[in-house]
């Protein structure tokens, strides 16, 4: 409404918004993205499994109980000197009779080392638990590796090793590819071509040779996995720089980077605002596929002989994945002179595991790509 005021002027109210009104760009854009991933059914199942593997891992590094049950197996217990240090368990032969005390477990005849599944959840202190174990070593004792306390202490070191590489194999990557597509010029060819010669050394080759010229001047498990972690990530950003920066190059072409451009704004604040998160979409593709992956090729190296955890039986989901593979040979030798009895579970509980992860972080992914690009919302 516009109000006449004497001599012919005229006043324009100034309307104020009320309290509680309008929210801000930033929060109404995130509760559209929770709108549009709410009705994703995939997306949702999706992340109620990554939360729950995220509270077991959490439940693995505060609980006192589970810290003290995986004192008495392999999966924690490490000499001065990289050895692994097990405790006896109490087998004894199912078909020969009763148990000859308490808190043992019963073993296959012709297949001693193996203890199967229990339902028995009251010996947290006393055998292998709910998933069954496997034979490390033999001898007048039986030492066996729990698959449970294995699958539990694991998912910490698992989830933590793959998000540790693959954020910061993204977030290199992401830095470069923006520079090299917005930049061009000798800036685009330095990088690429540093990217190239990263990309022409097979990636399993890379980490393995780093390993082995690195592992003599780093002690103690953390440095270990420390300079495991970091040749991954090495091999890991060149993949994300090439992808970023053929979405860069399309990004900068856009009416809105030339619109920004023209009103002054710089490099830094153009790649900041306009060209990064525009090209984010197909980085959320990438991760999906490569946190999955990371249990999968570490289970891979393991298999095929290469020793790059402290311990053989290091409680990391892949690396059980590959010894429980491993073990199938004795098996087969074993079953030559005798019955045998199939050992299921130690491929099944490890191989669910890494399948349920890699799976579930594929959901979230796609339905984070279609809630947080527009040109995806249905």
């Amino acid at each position: 409404m516009v109000t006449e005021l004497p001599g012919g002027g005229r006043m324009t109210p100034v309307i104020v918004p009320p309290k509680g009104g309008r929210p801000r760009p930033g929060i109404a854009q995130l509760k559209r993205t929770l709108y549009f991933l709410s009705r994703n059914t995939l997306a949702i199942i999706g992340l109620a499994i990554v939360l729950f593997f995220v509270v077991v891992a959490l439940f693995s590094l505060f609980s006192p109980l589970s810290n003290q049950s995986l004192q008495q197996y392999c999966s924690v217990t490490y000499g001065t000197n990289g050895t692994v240090g097990c405790q006896p368990v109490c087998t004894y032969d199912a078909s020969s009779g009763p148990a000859p005390a308490a808190n043992c477990y019963p073993t296959y005849s012709g297949n001693v080392g193996f203890v199967g599944p229990t339902v028995d959840l009251t010996h947290l202190t006393g055998g292998p638990l709910p998933l069954g174990s496997m034979q490390v070593s033999s001898g007048t004792n039986q030492y066996y590796y729990s698959i449970y306390d294995g699958l539990l202490k694991g998912s910490a070191w698992s989830l933590g090793i793959a998000a540790t590489i693959v954020l910061s194999g993204a977030s290199i990557g992401l830095v470069l590819g923006a520079i090299a597509g917005y930049r061009g010029g000798y800036t685009d060819e330095v990088i690429m071509r540093f990217t190239d010669i990263f990309l022409s050394i097979p990636g399993i080759l890379l980490v393995l040779v780093i390993v082995a010229s690195f592992a003599g001047y780093v002690q103690g498990l953390e440095g270990r996995m420390l300079l495991l972690v970091g040749a991954f990530i090495i091999t890991w950003w060149p993949f994300y720089t090439r992808i970023v920066r053929g979405q860069v190059l399309v990004t900068r072409e856009q009416k809105y980077v030339e619109a920004s451009r023209a009103s002054g704004a710089g490099t830094g604040r153009i790649l900041t605002k306009h060209i990064i998160p525009n090209s984010l979409y197909p980085v959320f593709v990438q991760l999906s596929l490569d946190v999955g992956a990371i249990p999968l090729l570490l289970g891979g190296l393991i298999f095929l002989g290469f020793q790059i955890y402290p311990s053989p039986y290091f409680p990391e989901w892949g690396a059980m994945s590959a010894n429980s593979v491993a073990n199938l040979q004795s098996l087969i030798e074993s079953c030559q002179f005798g019955a045998c009895v199939f050992p299921w579970w130690q491929i099944l509980f490890p191989g669910l595991t890494v399948f349920l992860f890699a799976i579930s972080v594929n959901f979230l992914s796609d339905g984070l790509r279609d809630a947080l690009d527009p040109r995806l919302r249905r």
